[in-house]
């Protein structure tokens, strides 16, 4: 009987199987219902990237499910710049047809954030932009610095690879889902120097295949370029006029403004660019500039050098050469020195000419150690777990001597044959960074004028890039209310302002985590505010501004000059308040209560101070007092909230009460 019962595991296995078996027939009988797929058609554009399609048909009376259309992209070959762009040339068709009876010379309109795939075409010297039909050709860009394409109307994504709906990407340096080992960020700045013999300047020599290249110059004079190709021809571009130019076959904009100039080049260039400056006025001028360069000169490991024995077991080496990406021919390796990125690769060993030498024949060079087996290596275990998650720790491992025999079997052997090569580390550092700890920030003014109350604190976990994170034990955390006294007599019935005055913590939290989206254009960036510069009254605060700017192929973030950076630099020092000072009584300045009460307001409507009745009597007889009983209410709920969601009310005055009045008794 014990064959005959199922268990849970089974009957749930059985019940997939039979799932599995119904969804790969519903599969099955849904594609059936279609035709084959036909071949693909003609591409709808011969370089520069298009589209084909292939259709199929539906073979059932009712709706077929899935789609009877599928596009792939073809012709993914450069166009020859005598080509043009392709959206131009599909406004320019219309150059010949009358819009509203007259003639116009269409220029097209590119980036459309609302609709790109419409072809909207802008008449030639006036401001008219017409979209001149619903759907440009499958193939067009959607936008002009990226590869994705319009297909029947709609925006497709294109990666590097040319595939659509793939997410790959070019790296800095151009290479397709690369890593961006075969370049290296350029950034500097060229102050002019006037001189009475000198006339013009050279700011920077820009080699060719370099990319995302941006130039800005500040002040009178003018830049321009000198360019050599391949084939050693040069030529020189004045750069006179605002505009999109194309020089050796690179395509460049140029902006020219009374004060400033920018230049900028997307790449890869097609030549040695130079860039020059021309001294035009009596003020000094200055140069910003970025970009990326190619790695051009690169190591390359040699084949291995003829064996050290002609029989009876050797060895030989390799080396390595350093060598011109762009003229294909092995240079001297200062080349090679000359970029920090470049590390030259380490020869290989390997063991040669394992045969037995004849009686009579060939020569053998003596090893110490047995030549007939491959040569000894060292082997090392993997590392082990590092001794701790941050702050510092150690990680270890074995590493022997092993030797190889024909066979293929490994067996240790003694460490003085393997020391040829460099012995592997046995220890090594770890997890170096300092470990996640709490940082408090200053506390609140108390959320009293007078007696006893409470005050606040932001207290956050930081790690090492301090950074907002997780990790810190809940065991130190810092406690982030207290209560507070404030000596003022709660009596006294002067008040300059409410008695509930406070910063709004929260509301610091809040900042915190608030930022400053970059962008491709330089722009300010300020970091988080410091904490306040005393620990009772009007203090400072000061925070670093930066100007950044967002490289758009890789996604990475750029310093520049402050110089660079236009419109307004935010400030980065202000005024904080950090509560009465002890024995103060709580008066306020203007700029104070302002400080304090900035951004209150919108807790009004939810919150609010309500009465509650009054305490016990101080006293049994003889005359004693009652305190009303102040509580914050929601005014939804009617429900008790804590008092600091009702910090942008004003909190009703303090009433007293006798009680007890009769006499008390004689003792």
């Amino acid at each position: 009987m014990e064959c005959c019962r199922w268990t849970t595991a089974g009957t749930l296995l059985l019940a997939s199987l039979i799932l599995s078996s119904r969804t790969a027939r519903s599969e099955e009988d849904r594609d059936s219902l279609w035709d084959a797929w036909g071949s693909w058609s003609e591409c709808s554009r011969t370089c520069g990237g298009g589209a084909s399609y292939s259709l199929r048909r539906c073979l059932s009376s009712k709706t077929c499910e899935g789609r009877n259309i599928r596009y792939r992209t073809c012709s993914n070959v450069d166009c020859p710049p005598e080509a043009g762009d392709f959206r131009a040339q599909q406004c320019s068709a219309h150059n010949d047809v009358k819009y509203q009876g007259q003639l116009y010379e269409w220029l097209p309109v590119s980036n459309d954030p609302d609709n790109p795939c419409s072809l909207k075409c802008q008449a030639r010297g006036t401001a008219l932009v017409v979209e001149l039909a619903p759907k440009v050709l499958d193939g067009t860009r959607c936008y002009t610095e990226s590869l994705d394409m319009c297909i029947s109307g709609l925006c497709q994504i294109v990666g590097c690879d040319h595939q659509l709906g793939s997410a790959v990407k070019e790296d800095n340096c151009g290479v397709c889902n690369g890593d961006g080992s075969t370049c290296r960020l350029v950034r500097g700045q060229y102050k002019s120097q006037l001189s009475a013999s000198k006339l013009d300047d050279t700011v920077v020599a820009i080699p060719y295949g370099s990319r995302q290249v941006r130039l800005v110059l500040k002040g009178p004079d003018h830049l321009y370029l000198e360019t050599k190709t391949l084939q050693g021809v040069k030529s020189e571009n004045s750069l006179s006029t605002s505009g999109s130019l194309l020089v050796e076959n690179s395509s460049i904009d140029f902006q020219k403004f009374p004060d400033k100039e920018i230049l900028r080049m997307s790449g890869p260039l097609t030549a040695d660019f130079t860039v020059k400056i021309h001294y035009a006025g009596a003020a000094d001028s200055s140069v910003q500039f970025i970009f990326y360069q190619p790695i051009i000169h690169r190591w390359r490991e040699t084949d291995f050098f003829p064996c050290s024995a002609s029989c009876g077991g050797g060895y030989q080496l390799t080396s390595a050469e350093c060598f011109d990406l762009r003229s294909n021919r092995v240079v001297a390796d200062q080349y090679c020195h000359y970029y920090p990125e470049n590390i030259k690769p380490k020869p290989k060993l390997q063991e040669c000419n394992l045969d037995p030498c004849p009686a009579s024949d060939g020569y053998k060079q003596i090893m110490p150690y047995d030549l007939y087996h491959p040569l000894p290596r060292w082997e090392s275990t993997p590392w082990t777990a590092c001794s701790s998650s941050c702050g510092g720790g150690i990680q270890s491992r074995s590493v022997s001597c092993v030797e190889e025999d024909i066979q293929g079997h490994i067996s240790p052997v003694e460490e003085w044959k393997c020391m040829y090569t460099p012995k592997m580390p046995v220890v090594q550092p770890c997890n170096i960074f300092d470990c996640p700890k709490w940082l408090a920030q200053e506390w609140s003014p108390c959320t009293v004028t007078c007696g006893q109350g409470l005050r606040y604190r932001v207290v956050l976990c930081i790690d090492h890039r301090g950074m907002h994170t997780g990790g810190c034990s809940p065991k130190t955390k810092p406690h982030i209310k207290e209560e507070c006294v404030v000596p003022t007599p709660c009596y006294k019935p002067k008040e300059k302002l409410p008695v509930e005055a406070k910063l709004p913590w929260y509301k610091q939290a809040q900042e915190l985590e608030e930022g400053t989206a970059l962008s491709e254009e330089p722009s300010f960036i300020p970091e988080a505010w410091s904490t306040c510069s005393v620990t009772c009254g009007v203090g400072s605060q000061v925070r670093l501004v930066k100007c950044q700017v967002l490289l758009s192929f890789s996604q990475s973030v750029a310093d520049l000059p402050i110089d660079e950076c236009e419109g307004p630099k935010p400030v980065s020092q202000r005024a904080c308040y950090s509560g009465p000072c002890s024995g103060e009584a709580a008066e306020y300045t203007p700029e104070e209560t302002q400080l304090l009460y900035g951004s209150l307001q919108e807790l009004d409507e939810l919150y609010d101070w309500e009465y509650e009745g009054f305490t016990e009597c101080s006293e049994t007889c003889g005359g004693g007092v009652q305190e009303a009983v102040v509580t914050c209410l929601n005014k939804q709920t009617r429900e008790i909230a804590d008092e600091t969601l009702c910090v942008s009310s004003r909190r009703p005055p303090q009433l007293l009460k006798a009680c007890s009045l009769d006499p008390c008794p004689p003792r």
